[in-house]
Order: structure tokens, then sequence, then C-alpha cells
């Protein structure tokens, strides 16, 4: 799933919705005082230029990544919605009397749209659960699904896959020193560095604790193990991370790389990552050890 910051996301939502419900406040003064309710009501495509429309088009693949499958039908809603309410209004402007059928069409479609909009919101709040609140990064909710996928992926373009587990060196050492605000920057810090050492599509979790764990798909080649942990190494190397009272701490992480067989589930692929990592901690750390290599 694509990154998506799902408490900006639900409160946008709500926004988008409460400008909704004040576009219908001017739909009821044009029915009682026969004041037109705005352009962006009346005229054809309304529902692209009102606050919703907007933002919607804005975020629409924000709406793909959680449900792809009931944007049509919240685009038509929208629309209809729009679409009957404006002749509504353009008849009572016109002293003509209403009609059942339009009222009966808006009621039904702003229904629909709602009901939509809650189910979006439903799937936002669920997964902003799945999200570490301190470093952004999701959770391991959706590994086994994602290491699944991403195996499909790479059988079918005959490259392979990388699981890599990387741990703080000494991170007890500066929870005491500079307390947990300390280290929590530190882990901020780290996870940002992490994304940016890696391809967009490449993906990085909070595993637990001081510990991340990144998904890749990479070329067959042999050297494609060493390439990859040295360049997230080397970004690790080149961190400084300064906190709230000046002092400047230089975090190191040691690595440990698994090429995932082709019949390998996630759980082995993790051990042999892990098994690497404990050789990288036992040699002295700050370094990256492939699994397999002895």
């Amino acid at each position: 799933m694509r990154e998506i910051d799902f408490e900006q996301f639900v409160a946008e939502l709500d926004a988008a919705v409460q400008a909704h419900l004040e576009w219908t406040r001017r739909v009821l003064r044009c029915a009682v005082l026969k004041t037109s309710p705005g352009n962006e009501i009346l005229d054809a495509g309304s529902s692209q230029r009102c606050h919703f429309g907007r933002w919607f088009a804005a975020h629409r693949d924000d709406f793909a990544a959680l449900d792809a499958n009931r944007i049509e039908s919240l685009e038509t809603a929208h629309h209809a919605m729009h679409a009957a309410i404006g002749i509504i209004c353009e008849r009572m402007l016109a002293g003509l009397p209403g009609e059942s059928s339009h009222l009966d069409r808006f009621e039904t479609t702003q229904h629909q749209l709602i009901e939509a909009l809650a189910h979006y919101k439903t799937l936002a709040v669920g997964q902003s659960s799945q999200i570490d609140p301190l470093t952004r990064l999701p959770l391991r909710h959706r590994l086994e699904q994602d290491f699944d996928l991403l195996a499909r992926h790479v059988r079918r373009r005959g490259d392979a896959q990388l699981l890599l587990m990387v741990d703080v060196d000494h991170f007890k050492a500066v929870n005491d020193r500079y307390g947990h605000a300390g280290g929590d920057a530190v882990l901020q810090a780290i996870a940002v560095t992490l994304r940016q050492a890696v391809r967009e599509n490449d993906l990085v979790y909070r595993y637990g604790g001081e510990e991340f764990l990144l998904l890749m798909d990479v070329s067959s080649s042999s050297h494609a193990e060493d390439l990859t942990a040295q360049r997230v190494l080397e970004s690790l190397r080149q961190l400084a991370v300064t906190l709230a009272d000046g002092a400047v701490v230089r975090p190191t992480a040691t690595i440990g790389v698994a090429r995932a067989g082709e019949e390998e589930t996630l759980a082995q692929a993790i051990q042999r990552a892990d098994q690497a990592l404990y050789r990288g901690k036992a040699a002295g750390r700050n370094r990256y050890v492939v699994a397999g290599r002895e």
C-alpha cells in the first residue's frame, strides 16, 4: 500500500464532508429565500469544483490505495447528487414547482455518498492503527501479505526478494544517556534515513523496539545483497541526530541480509536474516552480514 498520512486523510475527509453540509445550508436558503446557491452548485461540472470534488481529485490515489473498487460508485453518487440538487434549485429560482423524483434522487445519492465516505473513513482509521505513531512507518500487520505479494512479483520478473533486518547498536545506552525523548528522536531520524536510502516502492517497517525490517526486490545478480546493504549501511553511518538540548548522537546499526528462497516462508527468511544479524553483532557491530556466508 502506498504511504498515506491516515490521520491527516481522515481529518481532511471530515472537513470535506463539513463543507458539503455548508453547501446544503445554501440550498436551504435557496428554497426558503429564493436566493441563488452559487455557480458551484448550479453550473455544469459543479461536482468537480466543490470543496469535496477538488479534494477528492487531489487524493484519488489515496482512495484507490484503500479500496479501488468503490471509487467509481462514490464518484457517480457525488455527481448525481450535484445534478439532482442543481435541477431542484433551478426550478425553485424559476418559480416552478418541485418534483418528488428530483428530491428522491437527491436523497438517495446523498445517502450513497455518505455511506461510501463512511466506508473509506473506516478503512483509513483501521490502517492508521497499523502505523507506528513515532516513526510513521508501518508495523508488521501487513508484512506477511506484502512478502507473499512481492514473492509473486519477483518470480514473474526473474528478480530476487531481499530482506534486511536493521538493529540499532547500543540503543539502551542512548536511552540511558539522553532519555526516552532522545531515543525517540534517534529512531525517528533512522526511520527517515532508511526511507531515503531505498527506492519509493521498497517497503520499510518498524519491526519492534529499535529494530527495522526492509523488504525489496533486487536484480538476481550475486552482488545485489552487498550493493543494497552497503548503501543502507553508509546512509546510517552518515547520520548525525541533533537533540533538543543540542547534543549530537551518531547512531550505528547492524544489518542482517537474507535473499528469500523461491519456496521460503517469511518466518524462514526472517530467521536467516536474524542469524546473520547476530553474527554481525558478535563481530563488532556497525556492519552487515549476508545469510549463508560463513
